[in-house]
Order: structure tokens, then C-alpha cells, then sequence
């Protein structure tokens, strides 16, 4: 059995190459070569354990993840597992890889496809809201799918970031492009052609203005309970749809259930990615607004990890 760790995994990404793969669970998604139930999760005192499941055609895969949000204030990711994968004739297991790394590489890349996919083409700034490891993954997408010059970064804790800054800029690893931390986050609205989001946070991030969120490409992964929700009402005056991964999303998020329930969003305004990508649109939206909302899913995992033990049998064969 394959065991990889992160810094193995860190070693085998090719970002591009990511981002593709996605597009190709998209597609497997839209065909339904997979059988993914609901993932289970188990809570107790802010404290969730989650099993996502997955099989394909080629593979079987279950990610097993924990979301500790307290690890935050000990400096620590707060969401950590492992992905196992296992043979698809005997279900016998053939590899074990890091799960933060898996859903770090992951959440971004399906960020970047947004993005590919969503955003104009020249666009040129892109803000980070939440300077943890989804957001530091989200940011380094978002500077391959795009010719990103200028990276914003707010965080709304008191704690200090400038090393966290340092490291994402010298990951991007281009002088060309700078990484700056915004002290507000209408600042950084405002400076930023794509906005990611990536907290944790039970109420709207993003201003609740309209003139503000106007001409934006809004990606959205951090909320993945019905409690949670990162953006404002003001959003639905401004786009025509919302692109998701999976009707499951409609329930678990609060950034889609709460807007439903009110009656902010309606169902006809919902579309699904894998649905969008099958039209032919071609890659960067003209103008307008756009919104992408992710909660994740088995599939992606699989297919991501599947794709890295592939390439790390390569390289020891």
C-alpha cells in the first residue's frame, strides 16, 4: 500500500493539471459513472468528524475528515484525515494520502475552475477572505487559472499574518505579483476583481452593498452548514444564477438554504457546474457579476487522489 504524505503530495501538483482533473469529475459527475451517497458527519462540542464515500468506475475512495475550528487559536489548520483509497474489484486498500493536503489541493482547485470558468479574463486582482489553508490554496489557483498581479488578503482575527503573507508570496513564486493584506474588508472589495471566501463564519463577510460587489466573480467554500453563511443578500440583485456543484448544497449551506427559505433565491436561478461546463461556454464571462458556491464533494477527492497515485507510480516505476 501507497502511503503519501503532504510534503510528497506538494511535490506532485501541477495546478493546471489539478484544475483539470475537476473538470473531469465534473464530467464523470454528469454522466453518473459514481455512486456517492450523503456523507455521514458526526458533531460534538464544536467538533465534526465527516466520511465521504465514493465509488467509480475505476476506484472506491472514502476521505475521513475532521473540522476542529478552535485550531485556529493554537495556530493549527482546522480541518485535517486522511484519504483512503482501495481497489475497486477486491476493496482491498491500495493508498493512504493526507487528507488536509488532498482537500487543501482540492477546495483550490475547484475554486480555480470557478474561476476559469466564471471570471473575466482580465481580471487582474483577486482578494482572499480568511487567511487560512483554504484561503492560501484558493489564492495560489487563482494566480495559475488567471494573470493575477496583485493578491489581497483579509483576515477579521487580531492575529498577526505577516508570515503567512511572506509564505503564500513566496509560494507563488513570481516577483510580478504581490501579496497585500487589506485592513478592512470593504478594501479589499474594492481592490479585488475575484473574491474568494474561506471561513468559518455564521454571518455575511462580504459588504452588503451592492455598488461594491457590482462587476465581481464571488467564490465561495466556506460554508457547509445551514448555520453557516459568508455572503450578503446584496449579491442577489446582481446575479443571474448561482453556480453549485450538487443539489445536497441547497440543504447544507447556509449561504444557499437561508436565501431559499426567505425567498431571495428562487430555484430556477440555481445551475449546476458540471451542467454549465457541458453547455460549451467558453472560458471568462464578458462582464457582469458572478457567483460559485462550493461545499465539496467525494467525488472531487477521488478523483484528485486518484490522479496523484497515478503520477507517484510513475515517478517510482
Amino acid at each position: 500500500m501507497i502511503v503519501l504524505s503532504k510534503k510528497e503530495i506538494e511535490e506532485l501538483v501541477e495546478l493546471n493539471e489539478m484544475m483539470d482533473q475537476i473538470e473531469e469529475a465534473y464530467r464523470i459527475y454528469g454522466t453518473g459513472e459514481y455512486y456517492m451517497p450523503p456523507r455521514p458527519s458526526v458533531e460534538h462540542e464544536n467538533k465534526t468528524l465527516m466520511y465521504m464515500p465514493c465509488y467509480t468506475k475505476d476506484i472506491i475512495g472514502t476521505k475521513i475528515l475532521s473540522i476542529f475550528p478552535e485550531n485556529a487559536a493554537l495556530g493549527l489548520p482546522s480541518i485535517d484525515g486522511v484519504v483512503l483509497l482501495s481497489d475497486r474489484t477486491t476493496g482491498a486498500p491500495v493508498a493512504v494520502l493526507d487528507g488536509q493536503a488532498v482537500t487543501a489541493y482540492r477546495t483550490g482547485a475547484v475554486g480555480g475552475v470557478g474561476i476559469r470558468h466564471l471570471s473575466r479574463e482580465d481580471c487582474h486582482t483577486v482578494g482572499i477572505v480568511g487567511a487560512g489553508v483554504q484561503g492560501f490554496h484558493l489564492a495560489l489557483y487563482a494566480c495559475a487559472a488567471r494573470d493575477i498581479h496583485t493578491v489581497c488578503v483579509y483576515n477579521h482575527s487580531d492575529r498577526d499574518i505577516r508570515e503567512y503573507l511572506d509564505r503564500l508570496e513566496k509560494t507563488i513564486d513570481n516577483p510580478d505579483i504581490k501579496v497585500v493584506q487589506c485592513k478592512t474588508v470593504e478594501e479589499l472589495t474594492g481592490l479585488s476583481d475575484i473574491i474568494c471566501t474561506a471561513t468559518p463564519a455564521v454571518r455575511p463577510v462580504l459588504p452588503d452593498d451592492r455598488k461594491l460587489l457590482e462587476g465581481k466573480c464571488i467564490i465561495a467554500v466556506g460554508s457547509y452548514t445551514p448555520q453557516m453563511r459568508e455572503i450578503p443578500d446584496a449579491i442577489w440583485d446582481l446575479v443571474d444564477k448561482v453556480y453549485i456543484e450538487l443539489p445536497y448544497a441547497c440543504e447544507e449551506s447556509g449561504d444557499l438554504s437561508q436565501p431559499l427559505s426567505e425567498g431571495r433565491l428562487t430555484k430556477d436561478k440555481i445551475m449546476l457546474m458540471d451542467q454549465y461546463l457541458a453547455s460549451g461556454t467558453q472560458k471568462g464571462v464578458s462582464k457582469g457579476t458572478t457567483y460559485f458556491k462550493s461545499v465539496g464533494m467525494g467525488l472531487f477527492d477521488i478523483c484528485i487522489a486518484q490522479k496523484l497515485l497515478e503520477k507517484v507510480k510513475e515517478r517510482r516505476s
